[in-house]
């Protein structure tokens, strides 16, 4: 099989990479062909070499099983299986929770681990665990561990069980506007509608998502699922071969969903996590085979399901997860012959939250409450605004249609002509960056120009053999605020003003330096109390000396950033800023105390090697 080219880039670089790191994340989107790209390697790198191949799912297993069984010798693990392992066979596919002693045997004997959707993988939970300290303790020196994923990031607030500790890099492989560029996937077109009477406002979000139970009846009580079936109605028109996907929070939006499809005449089936695998693979064979035009599904599609000939998505699953909603609109993207766009139809406000999905960034690290960001389901809209001449503008379609609902279609600005919406033809909308007052709140941009103008100016200024003396007293005296900017302040000192090639290098280089932080802190018997948001406004408020942030504790900060500022390059400044920035968040919404006993740093053996309690 010819690779694609950036499969044959990784291919030409492996030898590199696997010099460089033993336990590392191929990224590439949907569709891009990562199975393709493991098996390759497998034939170039490991051939007649004993290699795991792990997933979470039973049908995961089974498409690997085809995939890799093409080429090699695979042996599919069962739940009664004993023994040695790798006998008669090079390959064992398995999930992390089956056989555990065959598994075990296999770790130290294994040249390669392969975990298939990897963001999965949780170094603090039971099953990957276990196999991650096994691999650790026990495997070859010479063995590596690589996780495919298209999305490398776990929404999880603890901070024992980041990404990062599990794989010391990322190898960004493909992104998904070079590979719809070339063809590989198609062209994303989406048509968001924002659903009025969706009540999110009420539902207790500290898991860090919608909890289903409160999630699925507001969706029934709401216009979400009649939104979607109108959306649906006009785009399959556009459309010779229909065929879609559509993604429910439970069984019973499923079901309405359902029922609502097959009114319009349209041939629809449910699959769900308990739908027994053969009915499973017998139904979206029947979709793919075009006998089913519209698949609804309950957290089953997201992962591991390919039809290249899905040309719609219809999200009806409001979420807080990036994860969720990039990997189910990427399983439309795929190409296919006469395919040339994949239509995506949200009526969750995913699309607004997040963004589209080929915009989309990821992170190794996320803090206990980094998910209260999308808490405002105009957030990514809110950030387009964010640039220094003003950046894109979206409009709200609040035209009221024959059956007395509102259109509700979100659309670009100047995008089309005297502005009228796309959908339903009129000019009735207003401007989402005012009408939900989302310049209330200082944005980033806002910040960045801010710091880099009053930083330089306020420091000329001032008398360096008083401010730079006064930490301990800015410290002793800060309140919960103050302590956030002097954070900020010295994370812009600490941390390291090289360039970093990795996002895990990234983070490393920023975790460094909120470890010196937190053992300053620990050290002068300094805590930060828990914070509900980190909210920027407290940092612009500092560089203003303004009625949050006094003046000691302003001019102090000002004083640590300054002398910065003369000794290092403007690329340089700018590095150190943006790590600044997510130290500073994380101080805030994680604390510091004696207490602490974070992966990167451990306050009881951080005082004790300094001669402290």
């Amino acid at each position: 099989m010819q690779l694609r080219t950036w499969q044959q880039k990784i291919v030409d670089d492996f030898p590199e990479i696997i010099k460089q790191h033993r336990r590392f994340i191929l990224k590439a989107p949907t569709g891009a062909g990562k199975t393709v790209l493991a098996s390759e390697i497998l034939e170039r790198f490991y051939k007649d070499k004993k290699i795991i191949v792990l997933c979470h799912r039973l049908v995961l297993l089974e498409q690997l099983e085809k995939a890799l069984g093409q080429k090699h010798s695979v042996r599919k693990l069962q739940v009664s299986d004993t023994g040695p392992a790798f006998e008669d066979y090079d390959i064992l596919l398995s999930t992390n929770m089956r056989a555990k002693d065959v598994l075990a045997d296999a770790i130290p004997k294994a040249d390669l681990i392969i975990v298939d959707e990897a963001h999965r993988v949780s170094p603090n939970g039971r099953g990957y665990k276990r196999i991650i300290d096994d691999f650790a303790e026990n495997g070859k020196e010479t063995a590596q561990f690589i996780g495919l994923t298209a999305s490398p990031e776990r929404r999880t607030g603890d901070q024992r069980d980041q990404l990062n500790l599990a794989f010391e890099a990322i190898i960004d492989c493909a992104n998904i506007e070079d590979l719809i560029a070339e063809g590989v996937l198609v062209q994303p077109v989406y048509r968001p509608h924002f659903v009025h009477d969706l009540n999110l406002g009420n539902i207790d979000i500290s898991s860090g998502d919608f909890p289903v139970a409160k999630l699925a009846p507001a969706i029934i009580k709401s216009s979400m699922i009649d939104y979607a079936i109108w959306s649906y109605s006009e785009e399959r028109a556009k459309l010779d071969n229909p065929v879609s996907a559509w993604f429910c929070a439970d069984v019973s939006v499923a079901e309405a969903t359902l029922e609502a499809i097959e009114a319009m005449g349209v041939k629809a089936a449910i699959v769900t996590a308990q739908t027994p695998i053969n009915e499973r693979m017998r139904l979206l064979a029947s979709h793919e085979h075009g006998e089913v035009e519209a698949m609804v599904s309950v957290g089953v599609l997201a992962e591991g399901w390919d039809n290249p000939h899905c040309n719609i998505i219809v999200h009806l699953r409001p979420t807080l997860s990036k994860v969720l909603w990039g990997q189910s609109v990427g399983r439309g993207l795929r190409s296919a012959p006469g395919k040339d766009k994949c239509v995506v139809i949200d009526v969750s406000s995913n699309w607004s939250t997040f963004g589209p999905v080929e915009k989309l960034e990821w992170s190794l690290w996320s803090h206990r409450r980094s998910y209260l960001q999308f808490m405002n389901r105009f957030n990514w809209i809110g950030l387009q605004q964010d640039g220094e001449n003003g950046g894109d503008i979206y409009l709200l379609c609040k035209n009221e249609l024959p059956n007395r609902v509102r259109c509700s279609h979100i659309y670009k600005k100047n995008a089309y002509q005297d502005d009228t919406c796309p959908v339903c033809g009129v000019y009735a909308a207003t401007d989402i960056y005012k009408e939900q007052k989302l310049d209330s709140t200082l944005n980033e941009s806002s910040l960045h120009r801010l710091f880099f103008e009053r930083v330089p100016k306020v420091f000329e200024e001032m008398d360096l053999s008083i401010w730079s003396s006064l930490g301990r007293s800015a410290w002793n005296t800060a309140n919960g605020k103050e302590q956030v900017f002097l954070a900020f302040c010295m994370a812009f000192q600490q941390v390291s003003a090289e360039p970093t090639q990795t996002e895990s290098e990234y983070w490393s280089t920023a975790l460094e330096a909120e470890a010196k932080i937190r053992g300053y802190l620990v050290e002068n018997n300094i805590q930060i109390v828990k914070q509900g948001e980190f909210r920027l406004a407290v940092l612009a408020d500092g560089m203003l000396a303004g009625r949050e942030v006094r003046t000691l504790q302003a001019h102090y900060g000002i004083s640590l950033c300054g002398t910065v500022f003369e000794t290092h390059t403007l690329d340089e400044n700018e590095r150190k800023y943006q790590k600044a920035i997510r130290v500073a968040e994380r101080l805030a919404v994680i604390g510091c105390s004696p207490r602490d006993n974070l992966p990167y740093f451990k306050a009881s053996e951080h005082l004790a090697k300094h001669g402290k309690r």
